[in-house]
C-alpha cells in the first residue's frame, strides 16, 4: 500500500498500467516518462501536444462516469486543482486516487519523483534529473547576476486576480530573485483592482497567457508606466518536464 502526498492510503495490486491524469502538469510528466500508461485526461492537458487519449473534460468538472468508464488502475489529481469532492466519489466507486501537493519547487520535484517511481513503478525519468539540477542553484546566486526586482503577476481580469502567497508560481518567482509584491499577504491569488496592482509600483509586471490569455492588446494597457512582459504560462505555472528549461528561460526573459 502506497501513501500519496496527502498521506491518504492508495491501495494497489502493482505498478499501474491504467491511469488517469486530471492534472495538466502531471499528465505531461507520465506521458513523457511512460507514455502508454495514460488512458484519460482532461481537456487542459495539452502537452504533450499529440497525446491520444480519452478526455474526461475539465479539471473543476471531470466527467466521472467516463473515467469509471475506463476502469484506471490509478486517477491522479492534485488538491489545488481538483475538487475534494470528485476525489472522494471517485474513491466511492472503487477507484484508486493519488492526490498531490504542490506549492514549491521542491515540492514539485519530490512529488512527481515519488509519483513516477511509486504507484507507476518506473525509472527516474532523465528530463526529472535535469529539472532536479537546474533548480538546485540558490536564489542568491541568481540575485547577484540581476538586480532584485519587484514582481507583479497577474493571471485573471475581470476581476483581476494575482499571484499571491504560498503558491508553486510564488516560489517560482523567489528562485529567480525576483520579489512578488503580493507575496506577504495571506491570500493565496488575491482579488484586486488594476490601480492596486500600479500602487505596488512593481519592477516588473509578468502576464502569462494562462489561466488569462493576456496578449499584447489585453493587458499591458493597464500599466503604461512599468516594465511589461508577455511570458508562457507554462514557465510560471507548470510543474512537468517544462521545469528542464524554466528556469533558465524565465530568467531569460525577466533580464
Amino acid at each position: 500500500m502506497w501513501r500519496d502526498d496527502l498521506g491518504s492510503p492508495v491501495e494497489l495490486n502493482g505498478p499501474a498500467r491504467r491511469v488517469v491524469s486530471l492534472v495538466p502538469s502531471l499528465t505531461e510528466a507520465v506521458a513523457r516518462s511512460a507514455p502508454g500508461l495514460l488512458v484519460g485526461a482532461t481537456d487542459w492537458c495539452t502537452h504533450p501536444a499529440d497525446l491520444a487519449v480519452t478526455r474526461v473534460r475539465g479539471t473543476k468538472n471531470p466527467e466521472r462516469a467516463a473515467i469509471i468508464a475506463l476502469a484506471p488502475d490509478l486517477v491522479i489529481a492534485n488538491r489545488e486543482e481538483n475538487r475534494k469532492l470528485d476525489v472522494v466519489r471517485l474513491r466511492a466507486a472503487g477507484l484508486a486516487v493519488w492526490v498531490t501537493v504542490i506549492e514549491s519547487v521542491p515540492e514539485a520535484l519530490a512529488s512527481m519523483r515519488r509519483l513516477l517511481t511509486g504507484p507507476l513503478g518506473l525509472e527516474v525519468p532523465a528530463w526529472l534529473v535535469v529539472a532536479e539540477q537546474a533548480w538546485a542553484e540558490p536564489a542568491s546566486a541568481l540575485r547577484s547576476a540581476q538586480l532584485a526586482r519587484r514582481v507583479a503577476v497577474p493571471i485573471w481580469r475581470d476581476p483581476w486576480m494575482v499571484v499571491g502567497a504560498r503558491t508553486f508560481t510564488g516560489d517560482v518567482l523567489a528562485r529567480h530573485g525576483l520579489d512578488n509584491v503580493f507575496g506577504a499577504g495571506p491570500d493565496r491569488y488575491p482579488h484586486v483592482e488594476a490601480e492596486q496592482i500600479r500602487a505596488t509600483a512593481p519592477d516588473l509586471v509578468l502576464l502569462p497567457d494562462e489561466p488569462y490569455r493576456f496578449t499584447p492588446e489585453d493587458g499591458p494597457e493597464e500599466f503604461p508606466a512599468h516594465r511589461v512582459v508577455l511570458v508562457p504560462g507554462r514557465l510560471l505555472t507548470w510543474y512537468g518536464p517544462s521545469l528542464a528549461t524554466a528556469r533558465a528561460d524565465l530568467l531569460r526573459v525577466t533580464r
